[in-house]
């Protein structure tokens, strides 16, 4: 059992440096880019959307930053005026706004992150299908074991869970 124990821990360490390292290259782009952080995360944010096929609103953004209206406004007005964001009406429903990245933001991510994502895969390139499937699987359930707690947080009052 203390193998296991071991091994668990080593795992935990390991995400906790990745999540680090990860962080220092996103301010290293955001600073490179002249962003905000939170400008970085909306930009992820629209990105990801983007890439699943389902494009978010200003709404679903600001729900997915924590941020207020005004505050989620301000970010997309930015982002637009930059370049890296545009606003799209797409729906029959011409008041739905749709959040897509811009291809100058595209070009500047890509050209910052093509070194990291040749770095990814010659990692990966050394795991079988079967191994990449079993660390999707896993990290599928860290994030999501990660993002209820981070809702938890969010929804709990500042008095409850101090005792």
């Amino acid at each position: 059992m203390e193998e296991r124990d071991d091994l668990r821990a080593d795992v935990v360490d390991l995400l906790r440096l990745y999540s680090i390292e990860a962080q220092h290259v996103a301010h290293a782009f955001a600073g490179r880019a002249g962003l905000h952080f939170t400008d970085l995360q909306a930009l992820i944010a629209v990105m990801h959307a983007e890439r699943r096929g389902d494009p978010l609103t200003p709404g679903r953004l600001g729900e997915a930053l924590g941020l207020s209206s005004g505050a989620t406004t301000a970010v997309i007005d930015r982002l637009e005026r930059a370049g890296h964001l545009r606003r799209t009406r797409e729906s029959a429903d011409r008041r739905v706004v749709h959040l897509r990245y811009g291809e100058p933001g595209m070009e500047l991510a890509v050209a910052f992150f093509a070194p990291l994502g040749a770095r990814s895969h010659a990692v990966m390139d050394g795991f079988s299908r079967a191994e990449l499937e079993s660390v999707r699987r896993f990290l599928s359930g860290m994030l999501g074991a990660i993002t209820e707690h981070h809702r938890e947080l969010r929804t709990r009052t500042p008095t409850q869970g101090s005792s």
